[in-house]
């Protein structure tokens, strides 16, 4: 993976990022996870670096604790129905060269 730092305003993509490049991605339905994982040819990610967190047990407990109760949220006033963490991607490595780039973005960017 590529691993870029840059100024952006886009919303974040990846619930938390660990020290040594982990990706982990929660979702309710799954359905950006598959392109994700494999099914995209190429990912770009623009992610804010606070979601960086020491390992991938900090980010569990950052996607239940912090993400999710945000998320929720935001469900319920955009479609009136609660959220939930169903699915957690975790990518360690990808085998591609180049097909996974992450932007960490230096400032607040989603949950």
């Amino acid at each position: 993976m590529t691993l870029f730092r840059a100024r952006s305003r886009r919303a974040s993509s990846v619930h938390a990022v660990t020290e040594t490049g982990a990706l982990l991605v929660a979702s309710m339905g799954g359905s950006q996870l598959g392109p994700y994982a494999s099914g995209a040819g190429r990912v770009i990610l623009v992610v804010g670096t606070q979601t960086i967190v020491s390992d991938l047990e900090e980010g569990l407990r950052r996607i239940n604790d912090y993400s999710f109760p945000l998320e929720d949220a935001r469900a319920q006033a955009a479609y009136g129905i609660h959220s939930a963490v169903n699915k957690v991607l975790i990518v360690n490595r990808e085998i591609i060269p180049e097909r996974i780039t992450v932007v960490l973005v230096d400032e607040v960017l989603g949950f």
